[in-house]
């Protein structure tokens, strides 16, 4: 079923009929952090979408069944709402008491009424416009989070912000990142017991990754983890880091570094344990940042660090020397599968490369990783090891030499579903082959901050300079939406094929998948045959 309507709210308006069971937010002024813990892993009743993925798990999974495959073609529009921007929008709503809780552009922040659409407030953080030149990808924002009375956003400029549910006025508010640096924030904060955290972007202009956990009752910041190593004469944080610069080589910290944190935070209050997803280096080519070739830790790797203290755990890399901007900040999801017949507690992601991983959420042991996407850079992953083997030419960067995945992945920033009822990952699979070229101009050979250099001749993601070749390459830009079973590791159905999906996923008990079909479409598919 496809509906045409403008996709200005509609996954807003998808959560506000699909709310359903999320983990209670903690209050910041619980005595015992073990009560702040149990209260975020008890369910809610079926009224609320108060976390960024309804639970802890991050499913995107509705309990709710009322609307269904039988009557899913009577569904239609409740309301819209005009976000005074003509910039990209890719916010999750949530919805806590009946208000609906969604950002736009510039980090806008809107309180309304799931019913009607009526706005209640408004808040406005009165970002800086010249900011956009420190951005990779837009001025967008994906959402905010909620806890105990508190709507907690993070600005484009790099501020963590926290609003009054109920009126939006500011509780308080704290300079996360250094403005003179191209730092940007268009993620989510997540809370993770008393504190709230957050990362930020910049890894194409310069800036060495982290990610910070505050206060939530006065935003005084608790620890911060960087995902890269810095300059060893100024000594290591930590012994993660310390040991993250055996894995460099040159003078990497010139570059900045990259890795870091722009999307995928979540909080397992079962295990106590807070995973990250990390993105790519500064500059993508390994070849200029760390000459000798390593593996470039902790870049393109899920880390899992101690909530309470920031400190390591452990960590997986999903790309070891990540040279075509292979993030692994991509949606991350926490499942019980069952597994060679035994029940498991695993986390899951698909990440920029192209493989799907299923992990052990505690020790981070690799269960397995298959190809969900096109892929030639690698053949497999290899068990005995985890790591991936490349294929000859993965890492020739001629102009010639084709990647696939490209710089935009075969998944992106759109979150995926799970349902587990059907026991599959719905996943907006992108394909976009890319050519990429060794340097030819001094400056993209440099260090460099505050400007564009991922270290090869061109702007990110255009079409190589070859006659007919990028125009040929421009038109592959295509997308479908894949039901991924991630116990066989393999496709049970996979959706037409078309421009991409920029746009999240929703799955429900009803039997349904939602997604967008096109750039101005929102479709329903069976969750089980792909039946649109």
């Amino acid at each position: 079923m496809v509906m045409r309507y403008p996709f200005l709210l509609l996954l807003a308006l998808l959560a506000a009929c699909d709310r359903e069971q999320a983990a209670a937010p903690a209050s910041p002024g619980a005595p015992e952090i073990a009560a702040v813990i149990e209260a975020q892993v008890a369910p809610l009743p079926d009224t609320d979408w108060a976390l960024h993925g309804n639970d802890y798990r991050e499913q995107r999974f509705s309990p709710l069944a009322q609307i269904n495959r039988d009557n899913v073609q009577e569904l239609g529009l409740a309301w819209s709402f005009d976000m005074y921007t003509q910039r990209g929008v890719e916010a999750t709503p949530l919805v806590v008491d009946g208000v609906m809780y969604v950002t736009g552009s510039w980090s806008m922040v809107y309180a309304l009424d799931a019913r009607n659409g009526e706005l209640k407030w408004f808040f406005d953080p009165q970002v800086d416009r010249s900011f956009l030149a420190k951005g990779c990808c837009d001025a967008v924002n994906r959402g905010v989070a909620y806890t105990d009375g508190k709507v907690i956003v993070a600005t484009y400029d790099g501020r963590l912000v926290a609003l009054s549910a109920a009126d939006g006025a500011v509780l308080w508010e704290v300079q996360t990142t250094d403005r003179e640096q191209s730092y940007t924030i268009t993620g989510a904060p997540r809370i993770a017991g008393d504190k709230v955290v957050i990362g930020n972007g910049g890894a194409e202009l310069g800036v060495r990754g982290y990610v910070s956990a505050y206060d939530l009752a006065s935003g005084a910041m608790v620890w911060r983890f960087y995902t890269v190593p810095g300059n060893p004469e100024d000594g290591f944080e930590n012994a993660a880091m310390e040991r993250a610069a055996k894995t460099w080589t040159g003078e990497w910290w010139q570059w900045g570094g990259g890795g870091t944190v722009w999307d995928a935070i979540v909080y397992n209050p079962e295990l106590d344990l807070l995973y990250i997803g990390v993105g790519n280096g500064s500059p993508w080519n390994a070849r200029l940042r760390s000459p000798g070739g390593g593996d470039n830790l902790y870049l393109a790797s899920i880390v899992a660090l101690r909530p309470d203290t920031g400190e390591y755990v452990w960590h997986y890399q999903t790309t070891p020397g990540e040279t075509w901007d292979y993030t692994a900040t991509q949606h991350i999801m926490l499942a019980e599968l069952e597994i060679d017949g035994k029940p498991r507690k695993v986390l899951m992601q698909a990440p920029k490369n192209g493989f799907f991983y299923v992990l052990d959420r505690q020790s981070g042991e690799l269960i397995s990783a298959e190809q969900y996407g096109q892929v030639n850079w690698a053949s497999h992953v290899d068990m005995a090891t985890g790591r991936p083997v490349e294929t000859p030419n993965a890492r020739v960067f001629d102009g010639k030499n084709v990647s696939l995945p490209s710089n935009a992945g075969a998944h992106n920033w759109p979150p995926m579903a799970y349902n587990p009822d059907a026991g599959l990952v719905y996943i907006p699979v992108m394909v976009f082959p890319v050519a990429f070229l060794e340097p030819t101009e001094e400056k993209d050979s440099k260090p460099g901050q505050g400007y564009w250099n991922v270290g090869f001749d061109r702007m990110a993601g255009s079409p190589p300079k070859i006659p007919n070749l990028g125009e040929i390459l421009d038109t592959q830009f295509l997308g479908q939406l894949v039901a991924w079973d991630p116990v066989k590791q393999e496709a049970r159905w996979k959706g037409p094929v078309g421009r991409p999906v920029l746009g999240g996923v929703l799955s429900t008990a009803g039997g349904l998948v939602f997604s967008v079909a096109r750039a101005d479409q929102l479709a329903a598919f069976d969750a089980y045959t792909g039946e649109e």
